[in-house]
């Protein structure tokens, strides 16, 4: 089931997609908290708005250098143990909106990722039964300001940003997160091509091991990491980030001067 969070103008709504991801049927309440029923009311998706399919209430965890080959090209090895940071919820925008590179930072690049979102609470869990937390999963772009990141000496700023943090197009619940393909495109040109299967550390071990950390609330995501060919993007140009089963997220760079 593909549910995406969108707009024609009114008051976001959500909605189910149909598998060719031309129409929305749109549904009653917030499908993390409420029961949900149709409507009866249908859109074609390039009539509307597509929305963040997701906005976290708590907190987006990023994990960085899952994927040994991007570890290398970074500079380094992949950790013995899943790396995780923290993304504010502010730095979320959706499908089609911009990303803002501010005036004080001169080396972003994109990082295509497939993200978990979390559909219940969960705490201590166990890599057996991490999979059972979640709710779906959906496209992430984890940009990042490079200089910022070796200036910093840490990674909050960096790829916290405001707009720094795309999600879409929409939420698949029904996806195996160890079969998926990663393919990021920057202005149409492939420049990540990676399985999932790749990652370092699975997706349930990213669960297990963040929610011995974290409590995890619905709503809340988990970026899962990047397959090599990271590099810069910058104002004026698109990035497009699509992952086989789920759908295709696009957005365009802007400068904020």
């Amino acid at each position: 089931m593909r549910i995406a969070r969108f707009t024609t103008g009114e008051d976001p709504a959500y909605g189910l997609v149909d598998g060719a991801g031309e129409k929305i049927a749109a549904i009653t309440g917030d499908p993390l908290y409420q029961r949900i029923e149709l409507t009866g009311a249908t859109h074609l998706v390039e009539d509307v708005r597509l929305l963040a399919p997701v906005i976290p209430r708590s907190k987006v965890i990023g994990i960085g250098r899952n994927y040994a080959e991007h570890a290398q090209e970074m500079g380094g090895e992949a950790p013995a143990e899943p790396l995780m940071f923290l993304i504010p919820n502010t730095a979320v925008v959706g499908p089609g909106d911009p990303v803002v590179i501010p005036g004080f930072t001169q080396e972003v690049s994109y990082e295509g990722e497939l993200a978990v979102v979390i559909g219940r609470l969960a705490k201590d869990l166990s890599v057996e039964d991490a999979l059972s937390s979640v709710f779906g999963y959906t496209v992430a772009n984890d940009v990042t300001a490079r200089d910022l990141q070796r200036r910093d000496g840490q990674w909050a700023r960096a790829k916290g940003m405001d707009t720094f943090c795309p999600l879409g197009p929409w939420i698949e619940t029904d996806l195996d997160p160890g079969a998926c393909r990663i393919t990021t495109r920057l202005e149409g040109e492939v420049v990540q091509d990676g399985p999932t299967s790749d990652m370092v550390h699975g997706v349930a071990e990213l669960i297990a091991h963040a929610s011995r950390a974290f409590t995890l609330l619905p709503g809340d995501v988990i970026l899962t990491g990047t397959p090599a060919g990271v590099g810069p993007v910058v104002a004026g140009q698109r990035v497009e980030v699509e992952i086989d089963q789920i759908g295709t997220l696009s957005n365009p760079f802007v400068s904020a001067d």
